[in-house]
């Protein structure tokens, strides 16, 4: 799912620029993804779409704020996801809205999937592709930088 996920950010501009569903299934059968992986990735995305278009935060955190994790968001999310997290607010490349997209969207993956930094790096890659936030090129390259091999096992 990842693999087709980076491909959709390369492939495509804007997330406005990427057809519909139907449309983008074909086009990546065509690319040579499985069925199976077509299926989960889009279904990850509609939820992206769905969570973005509904999810506003009531009240904006302020500098300095801290973001406590439930538990269950601890057991999926290590110390360095966390901690990518953090660096992400810290530079200004996330706001609270984007965060939390981020943190929905990780735990909204199989239960049985390790959520390692690389994983988390496409996901916050997707999360800002979906939101049409500009991205400065060195936090590009660190989103695009990782150990796409560790992404086989579900471990």
């Amino acid at each position: 799912m990842f693999d087709i996920l980076v491909y959709l950010f390369e492939s495509y501009v804007h997330a406005g620029a990427c057809p519909a569903s139907d449309q983008l299934a074909r086009k990546l059968s065509a690319a040579g993804f499985e069925d199976e992986e077509i299926s989960e990735a889009l279904s990850w995305l509609t939820g992206l779409r769905e969570m973005d278009a509904a999810c506003s935060p009531q009240i904006a955190p302020s500098a300095g704020s801290l973001r406590i994790y439930a538990d269950a968001e601890m057991v999926r999310l290590d110390a360095d996801c966390r901690g990518f997290i953090a660096f992400l607010e810290n530079a200004g490349a996330l706001d609270g809205g984007a965060r939390e997209l981020i943190i929905e969207r990780a735990m909204a993956l199989d239960p049985r999937l390790r959520i390692s930094l690389h994983r988390l790096k496409v996901i916050v890659l997707m999360v800002l592709w979906q939101r049409e936030q500009p991205l400065d090129s060195l936090i590009l390259d660190e989103l695009l930088n990782g150990e796409a091999d560790e992404d086989l096992a579900l471990q």
